[in-house]
């Protein structure tokens, strides 16, 4: 079992969600066993739905809990030893979760009136959640949720408006351990369904060998343009965005290779950090696997997934156009060249070699927008993913192309019955691959890689896990005192005198939490305060939402704390602190594009609006980032002093403000500086 722990690596200086053991022995045979039962329950529950909503709910938050005091120490340093009382302490979580499970009917027949024996158990749930979230996620989120669950005890003895009725002790507990708006709440149902598989569908790609294809595309395709290391970071990121929802783990896994490559070509530590973080957390905005956030958007907002990934399409390609146009213009203000054509490996080979690997991720899509759900559509290609690396596995072994062919043939025709059958047929070709690979020479190398996917991706979903866990402690506080109400108040009545003032505050709030909490509860907090009121000054409800959602993704790239910039320093030895300023620079669009959609929600893909009203936004969306770019960089076709960028600075908030004449001043003066700039480049060219 020693290959099961995690390897030392150059990103173990940082760890995003605290230290982890490196356990050994009977404690890392306990570590496997419970990540590969924790795998194997979600994929029963995806493919068989054996248990009610809310039991399916709790044992998720036991084992959540469970590998949560197995995998972190107590103190956030690592080390190697388990100990009897965290030993304990997981077992005890587990089985505290499966008390809904076991008198689920008698809790409720007596719904609002909770036992002595009910309030001991909930007070105890709660506790754990909160140690388990201290450990993970650290000191603030842990704090921010004490202070609701204070609020919910005390706040009637607080002044004015602030205080409610009064709660007993006994209700609070109730709503928070035992109801669907608490620590069981939708967050953990989202997190329960959809997003352990997305996480598990991630991961199996990964050790399919996902990661080498997109770098080898990424390198044929731009490695050898001007800057071609640093562009390499962004469209390989943003491909692997693709697949996995977490920044900053896209950031310690493609990062170690683009980080490096970039510098050995001439970019500064600090701006190849930069560039790798802000592309790597553009992959929470990047369709069709977006972070989990979105997964819970759709639930809140009851609309299918699919419009949520319509709505995120064009601000994510926007996103990394920025990230694309800002690295080419600092390899042309450093005249930073590519890498040489014959160290690019060719894109159709390594496409040719590996073009299998991308079906699971197409079906994913076509399923998403065909109206199946994220949980059937993950689950199907989940199954596929696995049925590929096992297929490939059996098919290397035949000499003969002919065999080859009829093995897939065969594969895809009893697959096909999913239609008719349902998954029963689909769970009967992995049986049977796997049977094959058991005998085959060479196959339980394939086996391992499986059964290093499912507990990778069970340990990769307990910080997200863990997070819907405590966030729900807040939904349950504000949906029983009413206090969102107070705060969506106020953002109305500065929205009456200015929508833009709103929006600024609104914002303030996503980077101020995101300093010091994840992005899932960051958007849950800020939605469920100030999404309602920016509903009523007339931004429509998913533009809304993914408003504070991009600003809570933003919170990682802002300093003084920013996960991603921290993620890529220990790469790129450089200041996070540097690295976080130079990407908040480089992501300018993530801080613009927001606000360009509340204005004209056609960006968005939102309204009634036609082609062109969202062709229209889109070219000013380009043009503003073009300026900006230059502003930023200090660098076009030719270097820019001071007096020119900021010109083009202000050239492109005009684009973006949303005020009677901007527009046109803002493009006719973009017209004037574009002329200008051609006409500098030519006249130096003549000289």
């Amino acid at each position: 079992m020693s290959n099961l722990s995690s390897p030392a690596d150059d990103s173990a200086a940082f760890q995003a969600h605290g230290a982890q053991r490196q356990l050994d022995g009977w404690a890392l045979f306990l570590l496997a066993a419970l990540a590969l039962s924790f795998s194997a329950y979600q994929l029963v529950v995806a493919a068989f739905h054996p248990l009610s909503s809310l039991s399916t709910r709790a044992f998720h938050v036991g084992f959540l809990l469970a590998l949560s005091y197995v995998l972190y120490p107590m103190r956030n340093r690592p080390n190697t030893r388990l100990g009897p009382l965290n030993t304990l302490l997981a077992l005890a979580a587990f089985g505290l979760c499966t008390y809904q499970w076991w008198f689920e009917g008698d809790l409720i027949a007596r719904a609002g009136d909770p036992t002595d024996l009910d309030l001991w158990v909930g007070s105890a749930v709660i506790v754990l959640v909160f140690e388990a979230a201290r450990r993970i996620l650290g000191l603030a989120l842990p704090l921010i949720c004490g202070i609701f669950l204070l609020y919910a005890l005390l706040g009637q003895h607080l002044p004015g408006d602030l205080a409610h009725r009064g709660y007993a002790v006994s209700q609070v507990i109730d709503q928070l351990a035992f109801g669907t708006e608490g620590i069981f709440g939708i967050p953990i149902l989202v997190s329960a369904t959809y997003i352990f598989l997305f996480i598990l569908f991630g991961s199996f790609l990964e050790h399919a060998g996902m990661i080498s294809l997109f770098n080898a595309i990424a390198l044929g395709f731009v490695g050898h343009t001007k800057g071609g290391a640093a562009k390499v970071a962004v469209m390989s990121s943003g491909m692997m965005g693709t697949i996995s929802g977490s920044g900053v783990a896209n950031v310690l896994t493609t990062g170690q290779f683009t980080i490096p490559l970039m510098k050995r070509f001439g970019y500064s530590g600090t701006f190849a950090g930069a560039v790798e973080a802000t592309a790597s957390m553009g992959g929470q905005i990047m369709p069709p696997v977006m972070g989990a956030v979105a997964f819970i958007m759709a639930e809140n907002l009851n609309v299918p997934y699919a419009e949520i990934v319509k709505a995120a399409a064009i601000p994510a390609i926007l996103y990394y156009v920025t990230v694309f146009w800002m690295v080419h213009l600092e390899a042309g203000r450093k005249n930073l060249q590519g890498l040489p054509k014959s160290e690019c490996p060719n894109p159709w080979h390594a496409m040719k070699a590996q073009w299998h690997l991308v079906l699971p991720l197409v079906v994913l899509v076509m399923m998403l927008f065909n109206g199946f759900t994220p949980m059937y559509a993950g689950m199907v290609g989940l199954a596929l993913t696995a049925i590929l690396i096992l297929g490939a596995a059996v098919a290397a072994s035949f000499s003969q192309q002919a065999f080859r062919y009829a093995l897939w043939l065969g594969i895809g025709l009893l697959c096909a019955l999913l239609v008719k059958w349902g998954v029963y047929p689909v769970l009967g070709v992995i049986a049977g691959l796997v049977g094959l690979n058991l005998v085959r020479r060479g196959g339980r190398k394939t086996l391992l890689t499986l059964r290093d996917s499912l507990i990778d991706g069970a340990k990769q979903a307990v910080p997200v896990g863990v997070a819907c866990a405590i966030v729900g402690v807040i939904i349950g506080v504000l949906t029983l005192t009413g206090a969102a109400s107070s705060f969506a108040g106020y953002i109305l009545h500065v929205g009456q005198n200015s929508l833009f003032l709103s929006l600024v505050l609104t914002m303030l709030v996503c980077l101020l939490l995101g300093m010091g909490i994840p992005t899932i509860p960051n958007y849950i907090i800020t939605s469920s305060i100030a999404a309602p009121a920016l509903l009523k000054l007339g931004v429509p409800l998913i533009v809304s939402h993914m408003y504070v959602f991009y600003f809570g993704i933003m919170a990682d790239l802002t300093p003084p704390v920013a996960l991603a910039a921290f993620a890529a320093s220990s790469i790129a030895k450089a200041s996070p602190m540097r690295i976080g300023l130079k990407a908040v620079t480089i992501a300018a669009a993530g801080f613009v594009v927001p606000y360009m959609a509340v204005y004209d929600p056609a960006l968005m893909l939102q309204g009634d609006g036609a082609w062109w009203a969202t062709a229209y936004v889109v070219f000013k969306a380009l043009v503003a980032i073009a300026l900006w770019g230059g502003a930023a960089i200090g660098y076009l076709m030719l270097p820019l002093n001071w007096i020119v960028r900021i010109w083009a600075a202000v050239t492109a908030a005009l684009l973006v403000a949303a005020l009677p004449l901007t527009d046109e001043l803002g493009l006719l003066s973009a017209a004037v500086f574009f002329a200008l700039h051609l006409w500098q480049r030519k006249q130096q060219q003549v000289k």
